[in-house]
């Protein structure tokens, strides 16, 4: 019988202005019942000490990254990861709490499922324990993605099986399938790059699985504002950049009125609020950069191995289940080997 490999993880924190909440996810991490191979810490040019004041000691293999200027998250894991020494790669945001038996948690789930190259954690609110943060994400067949599950009721937690994609909060991937795919899309700055890398992994047939005993507290948006003007722009921008990128032809036909319609129902149902004018810019920027988001759909779109029908599998169809932020996690099926081209339309 041949021993398993050992499980080798490096943990990629990006920081910006995290304040104390940076620390406390830290010194969850000095808890683990199964340490981290490292533990890269990126500070994006933070002005409120918060890196400053870090201490890492205690914690093997730790080292803190200073950049010269906001990277935003997806540069920052991207230069992260180029220099990871571990063959898993695993995402925390500086706004988590891990729980101690979490990454053991991940690593036992890592070699139940061999076949496997992604993992997403259960997501717990930290301000409420008894609501839900989030089971993966989750995409609509309209072009829509969601944080699964997120504000629901604790027992509303799905067992242990498929999702779209890991958020990337708490992402966990393995290495060589996140540089292979060239990391985030750094056009995406934050918010929607791990929907953009999930969407993208799934069209070369790969999969991702929810551990619902991986478990992490998570103060969502603490840092930037749930409702911030930055937020929403940035959110609208990069979904919809999302769509048109990654979707394959026949599906993004089909599914294009039902986007639109659930566009306006947004935009009509925030005016005269701020957010208004947040999403006509977040649309505004997304329409600047038409040009580039058509080059590199031609790239996805060119070495994708799912069809439209294929990858809509992993997608929901009701409106309603996406309004109300359900979780959409699955019982895991047999899905070809990555690598293998399959047959199917466009």
């Amino acid at each position: 019988m041949v021993a398993a490999s050992p499980f080798r993880a490096s943990i990629i924190i990006v920081n910006y202005n995290g304040g104390d909440l940076i620390q406390s996810a830290i010194d969850h991490l000095k808890a683990q019942t199964l340490k981290p191979l490292e533990v890269l810490v990126v500070d994006n040019a933070s002005t409120d000490g918060s890196a400053d004041r870090l201490d890492l000691s205690g914690l093997n293999g730790a080292r803190l990254m200073r950049m010269d200027d906001n990277l935003g998250f997806a540069g920052g894991n991207n230069v992260a990861a180029k220099v990871a020494v571990g063959d898993w790669l695993i995402l925390l945001n500086p706004d988590t709490e891990p729980h101690a038996d979490w990454l053991e948690t991940l690593a036992d789930a890592a070699q139940r499922y061999p076949d496997v190259t992604q993992f997403a954690s259960a997501q717990f609110d930290a301000e409420d324990p008894d609501r839900l943060d989030g089971t993966g994400d989750c995409y609509s067949v309209f072009g829509f993605p969601w944080r699964g599950g997120f504000g629901a009721k604790a027992s509303d937690l799905p067992e242990e099986g498929e999702c779209f994609s890991p958020c990337g909060a708490t992402a966990m991937i393995r290495k060589d399938i996140f540089l292979g795919a060239d990391g985030f899309d750094e056009s995406f700055f934050c918010y929607c790059e791990d929907v953009d890398l999930g969407y993208r992994l799934r069209l070369a047939g790969e999969r991702c699985i929810f551990v619902p005993r991986a478990i992490v507290r998570h103060h969502g948006s603490a840092i930037t504002g749930l409702r911030s003007d930055f937020t929403v722009r940035q959110g609208t921008r990069n979904r919809l950049t999302t769509y048109l990128k990654n979707t394959p032809l026949l599906l993004l036909i089909a599914s294009m009125p039902g986007h639109i319609l659930l566009t306006l129902y947004l935009y009509l149902s925030a005016l005269g609020k701020p957010r208004a004018k947040s999403i006509r810019r977040g649309l505004a920027e997304a329409f600047g950069r038409f040009g580039d988001t058509m080059k590199a759909r031609s790239k996805v779109q060119r070495e994708k191995k799912l069809s439209s029908w294929q990858i809509s599998r992993a997608m929901h169809w009701s409106p309603i289940t996406l309004s109300r932020r359900r979780p959409h996690v699955w019982r895991a099926r047999p899905y070809p080997a990555p690598g293998t081209r399959l047959s199917g339309g466009k």
